[in-house]
Formats: structure tokens, sequence, C-alpha cells
């Protein structure tokens, strides 16, 4: 993967005069955790969607896949915001997902309002990638990469995506960030050695 840069940088300064947008992001593939509806919503808490409101609905989607291999990763941003997003990988918990980066924010008229936030470069367990997508101007398409998965057995791994949204006011259930997770179910591949840099699933 191409070395990034260590922060993403703000939108252009006409940006800053709009006002206060709501991101949103459909996970496409694998299969969401939480019954999404055509937004993406429920997706602001951390570490894995819902709101304080509305937790959201399991889908109850497992998605069985292959130590050591690939795996596609699709999302669809259904409302804009500039930014970009994060994958990372629990094992036991998904106390094990690493924290939001703190984002430097600017004030503003309406509060605090948000600049760019650190990317990890190299990435390291449990981050699987930082700082795709990086935009700052709409796109219909959807995003999509492949991810190479740790040669591991996890009957029950959380596999999180995150989007961290520049130019954006702070929200109470997310801060600065939108979430959601896929259950995974990996087989390691005997025929590789088992990935000692990641936990062992209990």
């Amino acid at each position: 993967m191409k070395h990034l840069p260590t922060l993403v940088l703000a939108a252009a300064a006409t940006a800053a005069l709009a006002p206060i947008a709501v991101a949103h992001f459909t996970l496409m593939e694998p299969a969401s955790w939480l019954v999404e509806n055509n937004l993406g919503d429920p997706q602001k808490l951390g570490p894995c969607g819902g709101t304080t409101p509305n937790p959201g609905m399991p889908s109850n989607a497992v998605t069985k896949v292959q130590g050591g291999q690939k795996l596609h990763i699709k999302v669809k941003e259904t409302v804009y915001h500039p930014g970009h997003y994060r994958i990372a990988l629990a094992v036991n918990a998904r106390t094990e997902l690493p924290p939001d980066p703190d984002a430097t924010t600017r004030d503003s008229d309406k509060g605090p309002w948000s600049v760019s936030t650190p990317i990890s470069s190299p990435v390291k367990p449990p981050v699987l990638a930082d700082g795709l997508w990086q935009h700052t101007s709409k796109q219909a398409d959807p995003w999509e990469t492949d991810v190479t998965l740790p040669n591991i057995n996890c009957p029950h791994c959380t596999l999180q995506i995150t989007q961290f949204m520049a130019e954006h006011g702070y929200n109470k259930d997310g801060g600065y960030y939108y979430h959601h997770c896929a259950d995974l179910a990996i087989t390691a591949d005997a025929s590789k050695p088992v990935d000692k840099a990641w936990p062992a699933a209990k």
C-alpha cells in the first residue's frame, strides 16, 4: 500500500463557510452487523454504529472468510463530506478496536469545527488500513478496496470501518466520526503460518 500523508488537509476555505452538513455512508461489503437504511443509519456511535436513541437492529449477518487472503471492502458515501476512512479488526472483543483519533479543530460560530486527524502510516494491529479514499469532493460511485486479513482463526471477529469528517461540527454520539462494523468468521489457511502479531481467539 502506498504511504499516505500523516494528516488530512481541510477542504477549501469556501467549504468552511458552508452550514453544518451530516455525512453518511453505507457498508455494502462485507455485510453490516446492523440493518442499515438507505443512508446507512444508524451509524454515529462508536465503535460499531447506532445512536443514543436508536442502537440499531442486528442483521445477524456473519461473513465467512479465509485468513491470509484479501477481503473486498465496499462503502458508499450517501451524504458527502470531505474526509477519509480507516479499517480495523478486533479478534476477541470490540474493546480491542482502536479509539477514534483526536481531531484538530478550529473555532467557528457554530462551535468546534474539524480540520484534520492523524493517519497511521505504516499501520499495525488492530488497524488494517488508514487514510483510505481521502477526498474533498463528492463521488457518486462507491469506494472500494481490498485488505489482507491476518492468517488467524477467529470465529467472532469484528471488522470496523470508520469515517473521519473534516469541516464538520461535533456530534454528541460520534464526535467527528461515523462507524460501521461487520461480523467475520475467519479460518486460518493451514498452509501458512499463523500471524503472531494478532491475539489468539479465546
